[in-house]
């Protein structure tokens, strides 16, 4: 079993005016807010952690009774590293499979398509990638694969689809209270223990408002 933390605590900055009174994560695409698709991204996992921050007692209330633990992070925005690494003793010392609630899916689970190719002994990091043909909302890739599955930096290569696998251990060796989780992804690539796995399906951003259409369109097709 492996524990799962969505990223649910940002502003929704590129998401206004939808995001005056809600946080984006209660955005509805397809009739269900994003929070909704994000958790069927990581079902099986346990435990699951969801961070709030912007309108977090509206995030907080759509999950009241689940099986989901929603940490609020006040006062400050944490960001993904530090938003991490604040409730590791909700998640616990293993591996985390990190997943932001800003997207829609077909296909597999993100869960199920990551946990099925991890190698803790060989792997810091797993990251979820997609094909641009079979992705909206992103035009620029961002890795490339290699044939042991390493990844390295191709600005013309596979989208990141914001889902993956970390260890947590680097974590405490950053200074800052408040850091992008991205920023230990680059030192596992630098260190050779990044790896990569493709979504078998369809893959759509939903950071904007344009990019609800684009989703639900994909929804609807599949």
């Amino acid at each position: 079993m492996i524990a799962a933390m969505v990223f649910a605590a940002g502003r929704g900055t590129r998401m206004r005016p939808l995001t005056d009174d809600r946080p984006k994560a209660l955005v509805p695409v397809a009739g269900r807010p994003l929070i909704e698709h994000a958790l069927d991204q990581v079902e099986g996992a346990h435990p699951v952690v969801v961070n709030a921050h912007h309108h977090a007692e509206r995030l907080i209330a759509h999950l009241a009774g689940r099986p989901v633990i929603v940490r609020h992070e006040t006062p400050t925005l944490l960001e993904t590293g530090g938003g991490l690494r604040a409730a590791l003793p909700l998640l616990g010392a293993g591996p985390v499979l990190t997943m932001n609630a800003d997207a829609a899916w077909t296909g597999p689970t993100a869960r199920a398509t990551l946990t099925a190719a991890w190698d803790g002994a060989a792997m810091d990091g797993l990251l979820l990638l997609v094909p641009k043909e079979r992705a909206s909302g992103q035009a620029g890739g961002a890795f490339a694969i290699g044939p042991d599955g390493r990844l390295s930096r191709d600005a013309d290569g596979l989208i990141y689809t914001g889902a993956g696998i970390v260890r947590t251990d680097g974590l405490a060796r950053d200074p800052r209270d408040v850091f992008s989780l991205r920023d230990l992804w680059f030192d596992m690539l630098a260190r050779g223990r990044l790896f990569g796995v493709v979504h078998p399906g369809r893959w759509a951003d939903v950071g904007t408002p344009d990019g609800i259409a684009a989703a639900e369109a994909m929804l609807e097709h599949a």
